[in-house]
């Protein structure tokens, strides 16, 4: 029974995002495959979002960086972290190898933690990486003035270039310091349209337009309250921000998979990030977004969104005023798109495979 180990980072819902379509789809191709998955996100939230049994090591294996709220990097935070992750590296990754050999897995995949694939390469197991951005090309943007920064770079760098490969899904960072990349297609998963289904539940006319604001897996709160109605539109809301109107409706009462509600959707109000741009594009729903500007991925995801698929940026203020009617009829006018295909699931597939059976 084929073992495989999958670190995986908590930052957001993005890495997740792109990293159980994969694991899904090698389950299919492989119906025995034994998981392991090692993320400090909650098991529920794992459990809906990757098919099967699977093994869980509750801890958080990086750092990622440091957030304010989903737009906002906290950076003297972030630093501060880096420090104490890279304090006794030499001891920790050897008590990450020694975890890899306790829970023997056949081949380990990250997204995109470092540190386990050094310990895989000192363990002896075939390791591979896989995600749109490196935390080596992050920390750098935000913490190269630290005066720690060139000894932390050079054990992030050496990390990440143990790895046999380094996938990079469509739309991704450049990555040039890694030698070991290999630019794959987009990977999002597909979702089934009940639009249907919430009107009539929710009592909802068909020209009512349905609006979805999600910001991603970094709590943010939102005071909805100076936010005006909008004929003929219903948003879809997260419960964190308790919506207590009329034409407001929370996403969790749908009790549908994100992807459903997004495929079904008029619209999404987001902020730029992985798995909200990809599953837009890849369902055809177009797209409101409020820029991050320091975030240094940013700029890769929002070219290729306005390229591939039905987008505008908004103001950040107007995630707090609400002031979406123009930006919404403006989105609304752009010619559709046809869906992009997620082709780096089948391909991402493919290399797990060949590491898990060598010729």
């Amino acid at each position: 029974m084929p073992h495989l180990l999958v670190a995986i980072t908590a930052h957001g819902f993005g890495h997740v995002a792109q990293t159980a379509p994969v694991v899904n789809a090698l389950r299919q191709r492989l119906p025995q495959l034994r998981l392991t998955l090692y993320s400090s996100l909650p098991h529920s939230f794992l459990a809906d979002r990757f098919a099967g049994d699977f093994s869980h090591i509750a801890h958080s294996p990086d750092v990622g960086m440091c957030m304010k709220d989903a737009l906002e990097v906290d950076v003297a935070a972030s630093g501060q972290a880096y420090r104490r992750f890279h304090h006794h590296w030499e001891a920790a990754m050897t008590a990450e190898a020694r975890l890899l050999l306790s829970h023997a897995p056949d081949v380990v995949l990250a997204n995109v933690p470092y540190r386990i694939l050094a310990a895989a390469a000192r363990a002896g197991i075939p390791a591979l990486a896989m995600c749109n951005l490196n935390w080596l090309d992050i920390y750098s943007h935000f913490c190269a003035a630290l005066p720690e920064f060139a000894s932390i770079r050079e054990k992030i760098l050496g990390a990440y270039r143990s790895a046999r490969v380094f996938l990079q899904p469509t739309p991704h960072m450049p990555m040039p310091d890694l030698e070991n990349r290999v630019a794959i297609g987009p990977i999002a998963r597909i979702g089934i349209d009940r639009r249907a289904t919430i009107r009539q539940r929710l009592g909802l006319s068909a020209d009512c337009r349905l609006i979805l604001v999600s910001l991603g897996g970094v709590a943010t709160q939102i005071d909805l309250t100076d936010w005006p109605p909008l004929a003929d539109v219903c948003w879809i809301i997260p419960a964190s921000w308790h919506p207590h109107r009329h034409d407001m409706v929370t996403l969790e009462s749908l009790e549908m998979d994100f992807v459903d509600v997004l495929r079904s959707v008029d619209a999404l109000i987001t902020k730029p990030g992985y798995g909200s741009f990809a599953e837009a594009a890849c369902n055809g729903t177009p797209v409101l977004y409020a820029p991050r500007h320091d975030w240094p991925e940013e700029v890769f995801l929002v070219d290729w969104l306005h390229e591939h698929g039905c987008c505008l940026p908004i103001q950040r203020t107007q995630l707090q005023t609400g002031d979406f009617s123009g930006a919404l009829d403006r989105l609304f006018s752009l010619p559709p798109r046809a869906p992009v295909i997620p082709t780096g699931i089948d391909a991402t597939v493919t290399q797990i495979v060949s590491l898990l059976n060598p010729a």
